[in-house]
């Protein structure tokens, strides 16, 4: 018995993760709806199997050939679901394109008869409708509304007329882009189920609400009972709020030569993310694998799981998410996560990943990263995690820490700086998206018909140096042995051309990969401050209607202001890593090329010496 089901929501494969690809309004048939982790295997009408994230479908009834039907108990059914919960404020939905990216390292072969690249799973997906700035292309406004975040391809997004308080509600909950569980839980002796916002006994969190933003979303995952700055009262949480929780946290923004800029620490926060080692549970039917962390500010090791990077990734983007972009972990993957290939590029990911929060003064100095990375034993662990599922100081309420001593912007000046980040971020967004797509095309030609080429010009060489054998001819052995030794050349180059990708686009491709992640989560903060300033718009008309007093809109403009103060502080510390950041990969890309091409023209030199001149 075969059961039917309706995709909901389009979804992109990756490479080598044995999932599906499947599109909205499309009819797949679910061959095993038991493989855990979030997922479903199903099959499509062309016969292709492969796992789909069983959110991301609607489950029939079952079907016989006899045309008999039963109920299916337990059928998943996530259009039922309350959505009221979104509004307009909700970061984008859908898994977008993207696509190319994150995902998970596909091993290159020995021999280049495989044209796979780890970077995108076609050509095509970086310029696809499912991208978190799509609302700001398609918004005649240019994207000001209170709806600018992006909507997932084939949604809808209502526009709110009415009261210019109320919420909009967004089509599906936040895009679901990989198993929202994983095969471990929380080992019982780290962790307390009951505790406040924390998975229990999956990582699912919140009945599910709460998924992973993969390869194909590089934008904001937002948790949506733990998120209150994303919650229907959006920015008016804060900027009409009439008292500010207490405590002893500051973030203070001081004006340096390029503008308003986060206060460095005197010495920059590391870490090296190192030693992964398999470990299991329950008898050994469950396994997972522990990395080990160390901190520049320590020197003393840390052991997490993914898993627990996974709940960092939540905190941070729970209290910073409004005010700094958080880009998603490397996604979760249900086949082959302990093969050897899998780990060591999750690894580097992570170490990525690590090193970007490291860098960033208000995340690194927060109390929830130090207490990821310093904590001592298993109770200093969960005494920290319970505090950092508690703080109240998070969404919008992050803006009520801030404290700079520069005087109030004006409205008009608070817009036009947030209408020029948002040009800049979206221009860098499409050229990030250019570079992938060529690097992905490149991989694939190098990886495939490329020395495909090469060998058949080998082979062609030494063919005919067999031919020239068989003559018979005396001293007919210095050119057939010169003509063979050129046709190995070429298939040495061959070899070359197809590793190459690995030794230098590798490393381009990832941090192209890192920052389209990173951008794609600017179209959510940016727009929260663009619901900010339409809010402060509507002051005059909120007086006049009695909701607000004149002294609250003077509020709201000190409040602004201080906001726009965050992401000028924000936008310098991008522009500052991405200055250090595309340097660094250009130049380690262009060594290797030359290495690279130095190399072969050696060997071409060499083949050449073998030649006698007449």
């Amino acid at each position: 018995m075969a059961v039917k089901a309706q995709v909901l929501y389009d979804f992109t494969a990756e490479p080598g993760n044995n999932e599906l690809t499947v599109k909205e309004g499309e009819t797949v048939t679910i061959t095993n709806q038991n493989v855990g982790g979030g997922w479903i295997e199903a099959q499509n009408s062309r016969g292709d199997v492969g796992l789909v994230p069983e959110d991301y479908v609607e489950v029939g009834k079952p079907f016989t050939a006899a045309g008999f039907t039963a109920p299916t108990p337990g059928a998943a059914n996530i259009a039922s679901q309350d959505l009221s919960i979104f509004d307009a404020y909700a970061p984008p939905s859908a898994p977008p394109q993207n696509q190319v990216d994150t995902e998970v390292f596909i091993p290159q072969p020995d021999t280049p008869d495989t044209p796979v690249s780890p970077y995108l799973s076609s050509p095509d997906e970086t310029s696809n409708g499912n991208d978190p700035w799509s609302a700001w292309n398609s918004d005649p406004s240019g994207g000001s509304n209170n709806n600018w975040a992006s909507n997932p391809e084939g949604t809808q997004t209502g526009t709110g007329a009415g009261d210019p308080w109320g919420s909009v509600s967004q089509g599906h909950p936040q895009a679901y882009q990989g198993p929202g569980t994983d095969y471990d839980e929380w080992d019982d002796e780290w962790d307390d189920a009951k505790s406040t916002g924390g998975y229990g006994e999956s990582e699912s969190g919140d009945g599910g609400a709460v998924q992973r933003a993969g390869a194909h979303a590089p934008s904001m995952k937002i948790s949506l009972n733990k998120f209150p700055g994303f919650s229907k009262s959006g920015p008016e949480l804060y900027l009409l709020c009439k008292q500010f929780t207490k405590g002893k946290e500051r973030v203070p923004i001081y004006i340096g030569e390029v503008g308003p800029v986060w206060l460095y620490p005197e010495t920059q926060l590391d870490c090296m993310v190192a030693d992964p080692k398999k470990g299991s549970k329950m008898y050994g039917l469950k396994s997972y694998i522990e990395y080990q962390i160390t901190p520049s500010n320590t020197n003393r090791p840390v052991n997490h799981r993914y898993k627990h990077f996974d709940w960092l990734y939540e905190r941070l983007l729970d209290k910073f998410g409004s005010a700094i972009p958080i880009p998603s972990l490397p996604d979760k993957q249900v086949t082959g996560r302990f093969e050897e290939e899998f780990i060591k590029m999750r690894m580097e990911r992570l170490q990525a990943w690590m090193t970007r929060m490291c860098r960033h003064p208000v995340v690194s100095n927060s109390e929830v990263f130090q207490t990821f990375l310093t904590y001592k034993d298993e109770k200093d662990w969960k005494t920290g995690k319970r505090k950092a599922e508690k703080d109240e100081t998070v969404g919008v309420m992050i803006f009520s820490t801030i404290e700079t001593e520069a005087p109030d912007l004006g409205a008009h000046e608070v817009e036009q700086k947030c209408e020029q980040f948002s040009r800049f971020t979206k221009a860098m967004d499409d050229g990030v998206k250019e570079i992938l797509t060529v690097g992905h095309e490149h991989w694939k030609r190098c990886t495939g018909p490329l020395p495909k080429e090469y060998q058949r010009i080998g082979k062609a060489f030494q063919n005919l140096s067999t031919v020239f054998t068989s003559s018979g001819y005396q001293g007919e052995s210095t050119l057939t042995d010169a003509m063979t030794a050129a046709g190995q050349t070429y298939e040495e180059i061959a070899q070359l051309v197809a590793e190459q990708p690995k030794k230098d686009l590798h490393f381009l491709m990832e941090t192209n990969n890192e920052y389209k992640a990173l951008l794609g989560c600017f179209p959510d903060t940016i727009g929260v401050h663009k619901a900010a300033i339409d809010k402060v718009k509507e002051g005059d008309k909120l007086v006049a209607a009695g909701k607000i007093t004149s002294q609250d809109k003077v509020t709201m403009a000190k409040r602004v202001s201080t906001m726009s103060y965050s992401l000028q502080a924000e936008m310098n510390h991008f522009h500052n890593n991405r200055i250090y950041d595309y340097n660094r990969v250009m130049q380690q890309y262009l060594e290797e090329q030359v290495k690279f091409y130095e190399t072969i023209a050696e060997k071409l030199r060499n083949a050449h010496r073998q030649f006698v001149t007449l």
